[in-house]
């Protein structure tokens, strides 16, 4: 039994510590009442910053080891327009003009503390609806495959 126990503790300290070895991502928003298109009720805002936060911390797994990406988000401009509907709820919906998602932030990769990239984009994709989308069944599935397009270009090909 001891011994069961033994292994198990050591292979969560294993994992813990691979873990910590993994690139990490951290995003801020900046001013988010200031920017194009995000949503207006407060726990969908946190619902989207989670979503966003989660899917580069995703990507920055797939930097070297030891590696921080930072992103600061200035401006989001979500895929469609948001239409209130209810005091509860907005629907958004895509159709495809000018509609199209849009988002500008700086980011920076650190290795030990050190800068060792750094920039600021504006990417977009005007044709977001007749391109090909991993995520297409996603909530923010046309800013998820935005945002991979940009980290395969700019910061994995260098690599």
């Amino acid at each position: 039994m001891n011994t069961r126990i033994l292994k198990a503790a050591c292979a969560a300290a294993l994992a813990i510590a691979s873990a910590s070895a993994f690139a990490t991502a951290k995003v801020t928003y900046t001013d988010t009442d200031k920017m194009s298109d995000v949503p207006r009720h407060h726990s969908d805002l946190e619902n989207m910053k989670y979503v966003f936060n989660e899917h580069l911390n995703k990507l920055s797994e797939q930097l070297p080891a030891g590696q921080v990406l930072n992103i600061e988000f200035l401006d989001i401009d979500l895929a469609g327009e948001e239409f209130p509907r209810v005091a509860v709820r907005d629907i958004r919906v895509m159709k495809g003009q000018a509609d199209w998602p849009r988002m500008h932030f700086r980011y920076s990769v650190e290795q030990d503390g050190k800068v060792i990239e750094s920039g600021e984009k504006k990417i977009q994709n005007p044709a977001y609806q007749q391109s090909i989308n991993m995520y297409d069944r996603d909530l923010y599935g046309y800013e998820k495959q935005m945002l991979d397009d940009w980290f395969r270009k700019d910061l994995l090909h260098k690599r």
